[in-house]
């Protein structure tokens, strides 16, 4: 049985990666919801706030695929860098 797929989509209009629609909602849930309970966020923590939630409950690469998503989020404008900050910040947009 094959498992559903997504084609990302990248902010600079780059070629985007094929993956698993169940891990890529996974993600995009994790990212969102620690972006709803505190924002902005730096890259780094809000990374962290994702592994804390999925660490022990994710088949691959946490770190990847939170780029990976990241990235097709901001392309799809649910979030977005703060302009100005030295650190790349996160909100939802």
């Amino acid at each position: 049985m094959t498992s559903e797929r997504i084609m990302t989509l990248h902010p600079e209009g780059k070629q985007g990666v094929n993956i698993e629609r169940e891990k890529y909602e996974m993600m995009r849930r994790a990212i969102i919801g620690a972006l709803q309970a505190s924002q902005p966020q730096t890259f780094s923590g809000l990374e962290k706030a994702v592994s804390a939630q999925l660490e022990g409950n994710f088949d691959g690469s946490i770190s990847w695929y939170f780029t990976t998503v990241k990235l097709d989020l901001e392309a799809r404008q649910v979030v977005e860098r703060v302009p100005g900050t030295r650190s790349q910040q996160i909100r939802l947009a």
